[in-house]
This record gives structure tokens, C-alpha cells and sequence, in this order.
């Protein structure tokens, strides 16, 4: 289990890096596209953090529970080697559980999958299971009744989640972002016609939260003066090509001035990458 947790804590460990731009790019066995479209949709966020951060949390937790009772000696061993495996298997059983809620998000609301999201699956489904057959369980009932508790309980905050976040693809269709609702002001659309006329481009992925919150900060007027670029290869109209040949590998990504800057900018940064002198809202 130990063994199992540290390929955990490097899988989850390895994605939230990557994710808050501590790592450059990561291969992802199956193809970067599914990677990027899981990781940057709704649901690989909580609480303004990347999901994978919490999975590193918990694998930790894991490889903790696992080890101590093999380093230390005597009573203290003996007395915490009980706790640890009520531990190793209530936190495997939530692990699985909400693992199992991921790969249904996949299937059935992102339609993508990632290779780093299902190892780490299948290292909570295993983990689990090892706490089965590893721990001596002496009272089956309280195994059987903690562990039915913690998979209901976990289940049912998983799929509220999961369901709380689930907002329609697009009101114009498949492959079609979702409409930008704010409106533009002056210095926002000033700001955009600066960017497009300075030969800035926004390359963007239809699924893309984080695109759709950029051109909100524009509006929708301003977003249609600024030069988008559609990256994702089901997406409406795509340059996935040109994409590729970018190596753009996150979204939204801005060139500006021959320069590649992944991520979402603020007006002000834009304004400074850009070399725009004029006003910007408050």
C-alpha cells in the first residue's frame, strides 16, 4: 500500500505542479487533448484549487498510515497498527468511491479521458481492496458497516458535486463555446481592438472554463474583436493544426508580440504585455 500511495502522491503531485505552473509540459500517454480537456473542465477545480491537490492529500495521508506502523517498534507499533488500517480503509474506500464518480464525469459530462485521472483510479480501487484482504478484521460487522457509511457518504457528496458543476455545453451547438454574457465597455473594447490590431491571438478551447472567463473580463463585444483561435479538434471552425504546430499546450494561451503566455490574464496584464497605454475599468 505504501508502494501504491507513493506512485499516488507522484501522479496527483505531478498535475497540481503542472497545473499551478511549476512544471512545463506533461506527456500524457493517450494523447495531451484528453489530459487538458479533464484537467481544465469545471470539475478539475475545488475551492479555487486544482482537484488533483486534494488526491495528493489523500495519497499522502495514505503513505503515512502505511509506513508508520513499519518504522516504529514495540507498543507504540502495536497500538497504532489497528488505527492505521481502519484508517488505510476508510480512506481507500472514499478514494475509490469518488474515483468511480470521476470516471463517470468523464464518460458522461466531458466525454474525454485522462491517463494520469484513470492510474489514479485504479491506485484507490487497489488500495482499497489491499485494505481488505491486509487488515486482521476481527469484527466484520463494524467493517462492513463503517465501510457502507463512508462509501454512501462519500458517493452522495461526490455526485451532488459533480452534478452542482454540470452546465450545458454551449446554446449554439457542439463544438461551440459558451456565450459570453457580459457586456463591454469602452476601455475593454478599446483594449481588444489594441490587442487584435497588434497582431495578438487568444488560442482557446471550446470546454475551456478558464477561455470562457477570459472573454467575460472583455465581453461579449469586446470578444469579437479579438482574434480567437479554436484549438480543440472537435471544436467549431478549429486551427487545430496551426495549434499543434504552436505546441500550445494550455488554455487559454496569448501570443503576443511573437511570444507564447499560457493561462488567463488580467486586462492589466494584457495591457502590459501588449504595450496598450490607454484607460482600462476599475
Amino acid at each position: 500500500m505504501a508502494v501504491l500511495a507513493t506512485i499516488g502522491v507522484i501522479d496527483t503531485g505531478a498535475i497540481t505542479l503542472k497545473r499551478w505552473g511549476v512544471l512545463g509540459g506533461l506527456t500524457c500517454p493517450g494523447g495531451a487533448e484528453g489530459c487538458d480537456k479533464v484537467l481544465n473542465s469545471p470539475w478539475g477545480s475545488v475551492f479555487g484549487q486544482p482537484l488533483s491537490l486534494f488526491g495528493f492529500l489523500a495519497y499522502g495521508a495514505v503513505l503515512l498510515m502505511a509506513v508508520l506502523p513499519l518504522v516504529l517498534k514495540g507498543e507504540t507499533r502495536t497500538n497504532l497498527n489497528r488505527l492505521s488500517w481502519w484508517g488505510l480503509f476508510l480512506t481507500s474506500a472514499g478514494m475509490a468511491v469518488f474515483s468511480l464518480v470521476l470516471i463517470g464525469v468523464m464518460t458522461f459530462q466531458i466525454k474525454a479521458f485522462c491517463t494520469f485521472c484513470l492510474l489514479s483510479a485504479l491506485l484507490s480501487v487497489s488500495l482499497f481492496v489491499l485494505s481488505l484482504i491486509g487488515g486482521e478484521w476481527e469484527d466484520t460487522g463494524a467493517l462492513i458497516f463503517r465501510g457502507v457509511l463512508t462509501i454512501l457518504a462519500v458517493g452522495l457528496i461526490g455526485l451532488g458535486w459533480a452534478t452542482s458543476l454540470n452546465r450545458p455545453e454551449s446554446a449554439t451547438g457542439p463544438g461551440m463555446p459558451i456565450p459570453v454574457r457580459s457586456a463591454s465597455t469602452p476601455a475593454t473594447l478599446a483594449l481588444a481592438e489594441h490587442l487584435t490590431d497588434s497582431g495578438a491571438v487568444m488560442y482557446s478551447a471550446y470546454w475551456c472554463p478558464h477561455c470562457h472567463d477570459q472573454k467575460e473580463l472583455f465581453g461579449k463585444e469586446a470578444t469579437k474583436k479579438l482574434k480567437i483561435v479554436e484549438c480543440a479538434p472537435d471544436g467549431r471552425n478549429n486551427q487545430a493544426d496551426l495549434c499543434a504546430a504552436k505546441k500550445i499546450e494550455g488554455f487559454p494561451t496569448w501570443e503576443i508580440k511573437g511570444k507564447l503566455d499560457s493561462g488567463q490574464k488580467s486586462l492589466a496584464q494584457l495591457a502590459q504585455l501588449s504595450g496598450y497605454e490607454g484607460s482600462l475599468p476599475n
